[in-house]
């Protein structure tokens, strides 16, 4: 039991920050289908980063750099998906459905070439990632379940709790908020609709690529697989679960991580049946829409979300 709940925080920790970013894009009006493309470029990025590294500096390896060199190599690389998205769907005024779904195809394809370049990911990599604190393993339980993971652990957490307190209490948050509820009104006070709009698909996007190097890093121990679109699904389904808080989405990321794994701790259940456990997290999540729909009207996605702004039609 105690294996399971360990190997379901790492993996939900990447559906934690895959949908943090996502939540940022929504609460700016954006609606971006692309982040399992924009994960998969910042898996890709931050693996080829780390296959770079090793290449150069040979046996003379330092671990905090070989953390932190494939962190902002996947920052910057969903970044730029995320720069690519706002342009096409802020200055161009493409679609924002169709646009994300072409992130979607482009992030996978580029992904793909990425990796084949590399030729090799080095599992060696991963170990950087997925060391924990040294103490951890004289406290038993109590350390396995809470003191046993890597760095992205900690770091989704930290980005979850932070977002939640500068959406909530900070002028910036504030500004965010109105973005995504009332562009128009937001631009008659003086807010940069467009920046805001930009600043937020650009960071979230970068976040959202963290997730996709965690579950490459961390949850897979450096074993590239193509399924980080996948995924990126669930971590889209995630912001709906958890209605748009990040905080929450802590909780909620564990439970999916839980419910994706399930079949794997389960004996005597059919491929079928693993299959079946794999698609909870969707039925889950249309269920909690279903309710939250008609319970309640706060837990509502921001009331621009989708639509484009055209300061001339205000």
């Amino acid at each position: 039991m105690l294996a399971f709940l360990v190997s379901a925080i790492r993996l939900g920790m990447t559906f934690l920050l895959g949908s943090t970013g996502e939540t940022i894009t929504e609460k700016s009006g954006h609606l971006n289908l692309g982040i399992p493309g924009v994960m998969c470029v910042g898996a890709a990025c931050g693996c080829y980063a780390e296959y770079m590294y090793f290449k150069a500096v040979g046996a003379a390896i330092s671990p905090v750099l070989a953390v932190i060199i494939p962190l902002i190599a996947s920052l910057l690389g969903g970044g730029l998906m995320g720069l690519l998205f706002s342009f096409l769907t802020v200055t161009l005024r493409a679609n924002q459905n169709v646009t994300g779904l072409a992130i979607t195809t482009l992030g996978v394809g580029m992904s793909e070439y990425i990796i084949d370049e590399a030729s090799t990911i080095f599992t060696k990599g991963s170990k950087y990632f997925t060391a924990h604190l040294p103490f951890a393993d004289d406290l038993g339980w109590f350390g396995e379940l809470f003191l046993s993971y890597g760095v992205f652990v900690y770091l989704a957490l930290i980005i979850a709790i932070v977002t939640t307190y500068v959406l909530n209490k900070t002028r910036v948050g504030l500004h965010l908020r109105a973005v995504g509820e009332n562009p128009a009104t937001a631009d008659a006070a003086g807010i940069n609709v467009s920046l805001y709009r930009y600043g937020a698909t650009c960071i979230g996007c970068g976040i959202a690529g963290l997730g996709g190097l965690s579950f490459i890093m961390d949850y897979l121990n450096g074993n590239w697989e193509y399924c980080v679109d996948a995924i990126g699904w669930l971590a889209i389904a995630l912001v709906i679960f958890t209605v748009w808080k990040p905080n929450l989405a802590i909780f909620g990321s564990i439970i999916f991580g839980a419910l994706y794994i399930a079949s794997s701790y389960i004996t005597g259940v059919s491929f079928a049946g693993k299959e079946l456990f794999k698609m909870l997290p969707y039925i889950v999540t249309i269920l909690v829409l279903v309710v939250t729909s008609m319970r309640s009207k706060k837990n509502q996605p921001p009331q621009a979300l989708g639509l484009p702004y055209f300061r001339e039609e205000r």
